[in-house]
């Protein structure tokens, strides 16, 4: 009976969250509309921030279950895997719509700086992360495996944006339609991935830091260290004698040494780098170097 009555105090204020937002929402306005008395909700929730925490975690959790449920019940209707991803996408602006309080707009107001929201949020956009990863093998198979990080980022990019322009009502295709749409440039996206096969810039490794989880020393070196790399194979491929690029090597497995050295030597990078940024096949990198770097030098 309790557990029934909590849950539909959650149910009613994600309701009104969504009606009036979150700061006009009241508890007394929660409690009446569950037809209680004020104090008998914070018997559940200590604090609107808790409840609005939980309402933020169980739309989510909704949007996750609801799609999942898309998914079975492709398989019982024989749809095609590109089929399938369709559908998806198109429930996926429609519940960011209805709910744009919880998936968007929450961003806007001061419970961010609560800690227990907070983690809510991260567990959010962990949850999200991986499931997008599903949602795309799903579509195109274990082939996308070593792109698809690359691929969930592209993703997530494009809907992004056209989930702006959605909530302008500045576009007039339906959402089924403009599902189809996203989904042919996906088309595109993983034929030319897998045809030109590049190398992935996204991996596993660094697939979660956002700004929620930043990047740590550790990490920062570790791309450090995958840059200078690219700069001893770009070396290798110079159009250059023998001798050159047998020098160019040692500077930069000298640059390398620097760069891991605690305290770092401004002085000695900054020279280093400089012999080779006066090749210009090298010049990207050593831009690159200089931003990964930053206080360092």
């Amino acid at each position: 009976m309790e557990e029934m009555k909590k849950q539909k105090v959650l149910d009613t204020a994600m309701e009104l969250f969504r009606l009036k937002g979150y700061s006009a929402a009241s508890m007394q306005d929660i409690a009446d509309a569950c037809g209680m008395a004020k104090a008998s909700i914070y018997k559940f929730f200590a604090s609107k921030e808790e409840l609005f925490t939980d309402a933020f975690a169980a739309c989510h959790q909704n949007l996750l279950d609801q799609a999942a449920e898309m998914e079975r019940e492709g398989a019982r209707l024989h749809l095609s895997p590109r089929e399938r991803l369709q559908r998806k996408i198109e429930f996926l602006f429609q519940y960011t719509v209805e709910n744009h309080l919880f998936m968007l707009d929450f961003k806007e107001l001061p419970i961010t700086t609560n800690e227990h929201f907070i983690a809510a949020w991260k567990h959010k956009k962990r949850a999200l992360h991986v499931w997008r990863r599903e949602l795309l093998i799903e579509a195109y198979g274990d082939r996308i495996e070593p792109y698809i990080w690359d691929v969930v980022a592209i993703f997530r990019g494009i809907y992004i944006e056209y989930l702006g322009y959605v909530q302008q009502k500045v576009i007039a295709l339906p959402m089924a339609e403009l599902a189809a749409f996203i989904v042919d440039r996906m088309d595109a996206l993983v034929d030319d991935l897998l045809r030109k096969s590049p190398r992935p810039v996204i991996d596993q490794l660094n697939t979660h830091f956002n700004y929620l989880h930043p990047s740590d020393a550790e990490m920062r070196q570790a791309t450090l260290q995958q840059l200078i790399a690219l700069i001893g194979g770009k070396i290798e491929q110079l159009s250059q004698p023998d001798a050159i690029r047998e020098e160019l090597g040692q500077v930069s497995v000298m640059l390398e040494a620097a760069c891991g050295t605690e305290p770092a030597n401004p002085t000695l990078i900054r020279v280093l780098a400089a012999y080779l940024d006066g090749y210009p096949e090298l010049k990207p990198y050593l831009r690159q170097l200089h931003y990964l770097l930053g206080n360092k030098l």
